[in-house]
């Protein structure tokens, strides 16, 4: 058993066909397929149900995927120690993170990591939560910007978490139109954000769900804690727009569309969009970076965390931009 049928065994099972696979891993397709025979041989079971061009994992191989993924992981992770001795000039980092995230912190983050070390590839998985977790378990992942708490035992058992800042919540609205909560408005501030004067009372869930909103696929970590919160109060939002990603239901908002319940970071720099806090003091989100605590960081891995730490750090400090609106954890 070799790296080389591992990694032909794993893209047969990513693409549930030979050819598409032996395109990806630059192969001729007989070559692949004496390359899992031989596999197979070795293994003495079949990994693969093979019936009119459908390829299927048997039992055996769904066994031996996530072994195979985890020794695939471990041989790159090897290869990059290596190349990292020389000092950071190369290797790779593998960085997931939600996609509000992607739009707020990740960005200010990559902006300076690509400064200070220009010869690190990065590579970027954006999805939820969820998804994150699962691809750092099965070392597709090394590091993932993550803000929720739901994992399976395997996972929490495995992973290791550092909260880096805890975020509220906000309702955002369109700035040229009516504030559709009434309250008072002053103009926007440093970070052009128009906000309630200060001491007003935030947004309480049975005013917000009066108001037509703009919702995020059912899916979206921050659409479950929202419907979860309505739901613990017997509350159902009035819809204007059910499906939107955040670039869309932003944009939809800045047009007087809906309202949107957003992270407080991803309102800030835009003067189109009016913030208002809500009232509930549990609709924070705590934001944390996450890795697998059996796999040894490689040196750019901890780099990027490092980073992500000053970052964060940085966002919290008094008298920044988006201080009002995070807090380090």
């Amino acid at each position: 058993m070799n790296l080389e049928q591992l990694r032909g065994f794993a893209e047969i099972a990513q693409t549930g066909h030979f050819t598409r696979a032996a395109e990806r891993l630059h192969l001729a397709q007989p070559s692949l397929s004496r390359q899992i025979s031989t596999l197979e041989h070795e293994l003495g079971v079949e990994l693969f149900h093979r019936a009119r061009g459908n390829v299927a994992l048997t039992a055996a191989g769904e066994r031996l995927l996530p072994v195979a993924r985890r020794m695939l992981a471990d041989a790159e992770t090897a290869r990059s120690e290596m190349a990292e001795l020389a000092g950071l000039r190369r290797g790779r980092v593998r960085l997931g993170a939600t996609p509000t995230l992607c739009t707020s912190l990740v960005a200010e983050v990559l902006a300076e990591f690509r400064g200070r070390y220009p010869g690190i590839d990065i590579e970027i998985l954006e999805r939820g939560s969820r998804s994150l977790i699962a691809a750092l378990m099965d070392g597709s992942l090394d590091l993932a910007l993550i803000v929720t708490s739901v994992s399976s035992g395997a996972a929490r058992a495995v992973l290791e978490r550092e909260p880096i800042l805890s975020e509220r919540l906000v309702v955002v609205s369109s700035a040229a139109s009516p504030d559709p909560f009434g309250r008072e408005e002053v103009e926007p501030g440093d970070d052009g954000v128009r906000r309630g004067r200060t001491g007003s009372r935030g947004v309480e869930l049975h005013e917000l769900a009066a108001v037509p909103q703009v919702l995020f696929p059912e899916n979206y970590d921050l659409r479950v804690a929202v419907d979860a919160a309505f739901g613990a109060k017997g509350l159902a939002p009035a819809v204007a727009v059910e499906g939107a990603e955040m670039d869309a239901a932003l944009r939809f908002a800045e047009r007087g569309i809906g309202v949107a319940v957003v992270p407080a970071m991803v309102a800030v720099d835009r003067p189109q969009l009016r913030a208002s806090p809500l009232a509930d003091p549990g609709l924070t989100r705590t934001i944390s970076v996450a890795r697998r605590s059996d796999m040894a960081p490689t040196h750019a891995s901890a780099a990027m965390q490092a980073l992500i730490r000053e970052v964060a750090d940085r966002l919290a400090e008094p008298g920044s931009a988006t201080a009002k609106l995070v807090e380090r954890a």
